[in-house]
């Protein structure tokens, strides 16, 4: 079974077991979490679609940590003009594990 979820408006698709980097999560180290903004579920090649969300399925995953992306930057430049501007940033996100896909009632 998998799931496609909806996390701070990117879409991820899930399966049980995997670990991966969601956008920043504020919650501690080792905490369990809910998601439940399923957009569409597939069981033994059985579609199920939500309008917009499914209400009877929930994934619990577990933060891992917190990290940094590699850093972007972002330079700008008008050639014979004397103007260069330098920026960046890194992205922070959230290492969550999937622990399990439950589907609650019919």
């Amino acid at each position: 079974m998998y799931v496609v979820i909806l996390i701070k408006g990117k879409q991820f698709e899930l399966k049980e077991g995997i670990v991966l980097n969601i956008p920043r999560f504020f919650k501690n180290i080792g905490e369990s979490i809910i998601l439940d903004n399923i957009l569409f579920s597939v069981k033994n090649n059985k579609l199920e679609f939500g309008f917009p969300f499914l209400k009877n399925i929930k994934v619990h995953a577990k933060i891992l940590e917190h990290i940094k992306s590699d850093k972007v930057v972002i330079f700008k430049k008008k050639r014979r003009k004397g103007y260069k501007k330098k920026q960046g940033h890194r992205q922070v996100y959230t290492k969550i594990l999937i622990e399990n896909i439950k589907k609650y009632g019919s």
